[in-house]
């Protein structure tokens, strides 16, 4: 076990910002965080990082007690904040020469790994330009390399991408998986929904708490029967009379088409297509169709949201 966390909670002052949280992480995995700002997961990534200290509760990370072990753990963790955090009047060798040193790298072994970090990430050609002139992506990829220098065991990113165009945050996952096939244990929180649906695990959190924790597979196969999409023109008339349907929860825009999230109480989705086509159709609604649809993450997000329990 990589992380093992019982009861754990973060006070400030009368704001419960984590409340009664346990964790388990294994080794290699790719855990996420979601939820809403001020949830509880920049505050609980701090805590298991032992650079804040828990209200109450305990945890364990690698084998050690968290915050009173944090000096002997801390160079086996790597952590990558929402902000990028390294140096604008250092080149990009400076910084990952200077991280390198924090985490305690000396001598050959210093320079053989900035070295091979330099080629693992693409950095050597622009070895000599400051920070502030790389695009996002190019950033995010320096401060992952600044993070991982040291070759850490458990590496902590929170909302590692925020900002980075699709391309950027799709080769930066594809660096993450390379880490963690070779061992690294990841734990990322994120708010994109192409992001949470890669990790092995999902722990969502609301108000501070723990609503739900599985696989992303799993999440959407709760809602398997429970969605459909359904079309007619215009299609703002067709979400606006949609909405006064008892049987659904939620729904959004995709294109042309109306997705929608039927409540736990509603018929299957294959059976409830025909009555809400039909109620389209006596709305005024041209060209009104539909068909049993596919659950995705947000669909899953949003029935945790409304308090389903989905696990």
């Amino acid at each position: 076990m990589v992380i093992e966390a019982r009861g754990l909670g973060r006070r400030f002052g009368s704001l419960v910002a984590v409340d009664d949280l346990d964790l388990d992480v294994y080794r290699g995995e790719v855990f996420g965080f979601v939820g809403p700002n001020g949830a509880g997961k920049s505050t609980s990534i701090r805590m298991l990082l032992g650079l804040l200290k828990p209200s109450e509760g305990s945890v364990r990370v690698l084998g050690h007690s968290i915050p009173q072990e944090i000096e002997t753990l801390r160079p086996r963790l790597g952590y990558m904040t929402q902000k990028f955090s390294l140096y604008d009047d250092l080149s990009i060798y400076e910084n990952l020469d200077f991280a390198a040193q924090i985490f305690g790298l000396e001598g050959g072994r210093r320079r053989q790994r900035l070295i091979q970090v330099m080629e693992e990430f693409g950095l050597e050609a622009r070895r000599d330009q400051r920070p502030a002139t790389l695009s996002g992506g190019w950033r995010q990829r320096l401060a992952l390399a600044a993070a991982t220098v040291h070759e850490p065991e458990l590496l902590f990113l929170d909302e590692p991408t925020a900002g980075v165009d699709p391309d950027s945050r799709r080769l930066f996952w594809e660096k993450l998986f390379e880490l963690a096939e070779g061992g690294t244990t990841i734990l990322v929180s994120t708010h994109y929904m192409d992001e949470a649906v890669r990790c092995h695990r999902l722990c969502v959190f609301r108000s501070g708490r723990r609503v739900a924790l599985a696989s992303p597979k799993a999440l959407t196969a709760a809602l398997e029967d429970r969605v459909v999409d359904l079309w007619g023109e215009p299609t703002g008339e067709a979400i606006r009379v949609l909405r006064r349907r008892p049987e659904v929860a939620s729904l959004t825009q995709l294109g042309d088409r109306v997705h929608t999230l039927l409540s736990p109480e509603a018929a299957p989705a294959a059976q409830a297509v025909e009555p809400l086509v039909e109620y389209l159709a006596a709305c005024g609604l041209r060209q009104p169709g539909g068909a049993a649809g596919e659950s995705n993450l947000e669909d899953a997000l949003v029935a945790i949201s409304r308090g389903e329990d989905l696990s």
